[in-house]
């Protein structure tokens, strides 16, 4: 394994700034990081019509592979490249190719669920937590799923509140806890982020 190598895990509820926060640190360190998102390792569902996939959790932890992340994880921790999947949401499903991601100094992870699973969360060496008024994240979330994502607005709201708001509930606010650092107010606390940078270049 490469001791050398920081493992930066970036959580948070849906919608609230973490792939902001994410490709803010990315950008800062440039060539030195690899991002990768929770989100490509939904599991493939190529069993199921579409009509099926569309009635799944996919705010559950059981809802993604993370045993296979933790395999690219500790792959990349080896000095190995990875073939990262890749998932398309219009169709709920993950798509046939793949994206070769190669070992790098900095390796952030990405994702609402990543503090959930213990051994994913024991690789890490630096867990932030994004922090946004639930609000905020809602409206969020309604325009990037139909302006992203080919959503209608009516299927955002019934998947918010049958299955987002409960998840975030049992499964992502208890994992705050966790987090060695809490940025507020998502990828706009400009303070925070700095702060951040600071740290990680302390560990590089």
């Amino acid at each position: 394994m490469h001791d050398d190598i920081v493992i930066i895990g970036v959580a948070g509820g849906s919608a609230s700034g973490k792939t902001t926060v994410a490709n803010r640190l990315k950008k800062e360190f440039a060539q030195s990081v690899e991002l990768i998102s929770h989100d490509c390792y939904y599991k493939a569902h190529d069993d199921m019509p579409f009509e099926e996939r569309c009635k799944l959790n996919y705010d559950h932890p059981t809802a993604f592979d993370t045993e296979l992340l933790i395999h690219d994880i500790l792959e990349l921790k080896a000095g190995k490249p990875i073939q990262q999947p890749v998932y398309d949401y219009t169709i709920h499903n993950r798509a046939k190719e793949t994206v070769t991601v190669y070992p790098a100094k900095v390796i952030i992870i990405e994702g609402f669920l990543i503090f959930e699973n213990i051994q994913l969360r024991n690789l890490m060496d630096i867990k932030i937590y994004v922090d946004t008024d639930a609000d905020e994240r809602i409206i969020r979330r309604i325009l990037r799923d139909v302006e992203q994502r080919g959503r209608s607005l009516q299927s955002v709201i019934d998947q918010y509140c049958s299955t987002v708001k409960p998840m975030h509930e049992q499964f992502v606010e208890p994992t705050k806890k966790y987090a060695d650092v809490i940025i507020p107010r998502g990828g706009m606390n400009e303070v925070a982020i700095k702060i951040l940078i600071e740290r990680i270049k302390a560990f590089l």
